[in-house]
């Protein structure tokens, strides 16, 4: 199903904007799939699945997992995967994080995940994420919360003062990026502040995990309007890219998207990609046409595609990349590969992607990195080690990864996701006859 690719960045340029946190990013999906007739189930219930019906379960609020039971039978045909993540780099607030210097008050943060710390100076910062608080009637609840407008800065030390800065200024980061978020001439609570802008007057915030963020909206940019430039472009562009996709499947094959949280920490958690959560939901879904112990034959005629942004070629550090593995911003969609597993694609997975491109005209590129530099990873191993499902990974290409402010090519989204629908609409079998 092609669709018009300027409604598809301004749906996507709008998902970005409202999805400052991995939570706010699953409430944006899950409404997205409910407005496409996706039931919503709970992990605690039993489950009752029909096929040709769609289903979505959640966990914690920040990994999501949709699918679709296709009519035609799971053990001929497998499940159709498409994996991202929810997380992206950013600065955390600590637990007890008031700092009050110089008649300022600040708050004190933790580095998430491996972020470009330069970019966040001098930028309109504001906090969201989750609030756990105790009610009048003293029962905890939770909810999401986003102050949705800049409520802090963390100002750059003036060049007068620091005249090397452009030579050598590195960063640390416990004393050189406490954000400023007002004057103040006594001691406050930052507990009693979100009270006062998010509870009621005998609420009480018990905890919370928030983040600062860039206020900066995503927009079109060049003179063409060639280029996307937002914010958690890694990796919500994935995210909305698999939902999306999922949206137009039709209900013959099995399809599956999964999108964790905690893949820019690791991956190890209850929601992470190296937890139980995707084997728990293939495990039941597995149920409904066939019996438990046929999950691994079941694995065996599945795919999955591991989807998360590469890196696009940066004109002042070309240097930087493979001479024979240049991706390009709009150049279509790339083929991760690595030879030490960092990233899960082979030759067969490869080969069954790049088929699927060719068949819809969409070009495809490749990245490999350098022999002598270090080389990121994703969700793709991690799934296929735990899963042994046959795994390839993908990415959409893009420049500044891990900045607060990311960019990546306005042609390039929409061809990853027609890929996507067409790999969870037409049969494929993950296994190619040897000659």
């Amino acid at each position: 199903m092609l669709r018009d690719r300027e409604k598809f960045n301004a749906d996507l340029t709008r998902f970005l904007d409202a999805s400052p946190t991995p939570f706010h990013a699953v409430l944006e999906m899950t409404k997205t799939l409910l407005g496409a007739g996706f039931t919503e189930l709970k992990e605690s219930d039993s489950w009752s699945l029909s096929v040709g019906e769609k289903y979505f379960v959640t966990r914690n609020g920040s990994s999501i997992i949709a699918f679709v039971v296709g009519k035609e039978d799971i053990v001929d045909m497998g499940i159709k995967m498409v994996g991202a993540h929810t997380d992206s780099p950013c600065l955390m607030v600590k637990p007890q994080p008031e700092v009050n210097k110089q008649g300022y008050f600040q708050l004190g943060v933790e580095v998430y995940g491996g972020a470009l710390l330069n970019p966040w100076f001098d930028r309109d910062l504001s906090i969201a994420g989750r609030l756990v608080y105790r009610d009048k009637k003293q029962n905890l609840k939770q909810k999401l919360v986003d102050f949705e407008r800049a409520v802090a800065t963390i100002p750059s030390l003036a060049i007068h003062l620091d005249r090397e800065a452009n030579k050598d200024r590195s960063i640390n980061a416990q004393t050189d990026i406490t954000p400023i978020l007002m004057q103040c001439a006594g001691s406050t609570s930052f507990r009693n502040l979100l009270a006062e802008h998010f509870l009621g007057k005998e609420d009480k915030v018990i905890d919370y995990e928030l983040c600062l963020y860039d206020t900066q909206p995503a927009a079109i940019v060049g003179l063409n309007h060639e280029f996307i430039t937002s914010a958690r472009l890694d990796n919500l562009l994935s995210c909305f890219v698999a939902t999306q996709s999922i949206v137009n499947t039709n209900s013959e094959q099995t399809s599956l998207m999964v999108c964790n949280d905690h893949e820019e920490v690791g991956s190890v958690s209850a929601i992470g990609a190296d937890g139980p959560f995707l084997e728990s939901i293939v495990a039941r879904l597995c149920a409904v046409n066939t019996s438990s112990e046929m999950v691994s034959r079941v694995i065996t005629k599945s795919l999955m595609i591991s989807c998360d942004n590469a890196h696009a070629t940066h004109p002042n550090f070309a240097n930087k990349h493979d001479a024979g593995h240049m991706p390009a911003l709009n150049g279509g969609p790339v083929v991760k590969v690595n030879v030490k597993q960092r990233y899960a694609t082979n030759s067969i997975t490869s080969s069954l992607f790049k088929q699927l491109c060719s068949d819809i005209d969409v070009p495809v590129q490749h990245f490999v990195s350098r022999n002598d530099l270090g080389c990121g990873s994703t969700i793709g191993p991690i799934t296929s080690g735990r899963l042994g499902v046959p795994t390839l990974d993908v990415g959409i290409p893009q420049l500044a990864m891990h900045s607060c402010r990311e960019m990546t090519g306005t042609e390039d989204p929409i061809r990853l996701s027609n890929v996507l629908t067409e790999f969870f609409n037409r049969p494929l079998n993950p296994s190619i006859e040897v000659e």
